[in-house]
């Protein structure tokens, strides 16, 4: 269990340092996080609203944050090319999140041809119920997205990683919230980046 916990703190802090240098982004995932966890809560009333809130709100936040804030030139906290940075992220680099991103983006068409998924849902007769049963597909998407790339981790590394790797996305807005509370605060103070990755190269 030590050495489960000591890989997932290694996975967090790698995250952190090499991904969330900008306060925009960290102001984002702050949003993503609080949307998250109120997803997590509608799962158990409604898991369609859960994941149109989860891709909606907190995944597009999330990603925007990545996408277009976070600085992509040459880290020189970490000494580190963004190119290498994406070699070795564990999780969704930038191009496996384009492809995720643009199944998402796609599935709505899909149902709107297919209006009840080969006989899987009833088809929609409402704007209401079509929402709805693309927000089947989102949690369909979102799970397959996360088993995939768990069993992806277990071909190239091994199981441990994968599992460690899941429990962190799962737990992730729990983390962030903790960690880029006071994000905001700094941004609105005029800090774009943030100081203390200069200050904490290692843990």
């Amino acid at each position: 269990m030590s050495s489960f916990l000591e890989t997932l703190r290694v996975q967090r802090w790698d995250d952190h340092r090499y991904y969330h240098h900008s306060r925009i982004n960290q102001s984002l995932h702050l949003i993503s996080a609080l949307s998250f966890l109120a997803s997590y809560v509608m799962l158990f009333i409604n898991p369609a609203i859960a994941a149109l809130m989860a891709w909606l709100v907190s995944m597009t936040s999330r990603q925007a944050g990545h996408f277009f804030f976070e600085p992509k030139g040459y880290d020189h906290v970490n000494q580190a090319t963004n190119e290498f940075k994406e070699e070795i992220k564990v999780g969704y680099n930038i191009k496996r999140k384009i492809v995720l991103m643009a199944i998402w983006a796609a599935s709505p068409v899909f149902v709107f041809l297919e209006p009840d998924l080969f006989g899987m849902v009833e088809a929609h007769t409402s704007l209401y119920e079509f929402m709805i049963n693309v927000g089947w597909v989102w949690l369909f998407i979102g799970v397959g997205g996360l088993v995939f790339r768990v069993f992806q981790l277990y071909v190239q590394q091994d199981l441990r990683t994968g599992l460690v790797w899941a429990i962190k996305i799962i737990t992730d807005p729990f983390h962030d919230v903790k960690l880029y509370c006071k994000s905001p605060l700094y941004l609105l103070k005029g800090e774009l980046i943030d100081q203390s990755n200069l200050e904490s190269r290692h843990v």
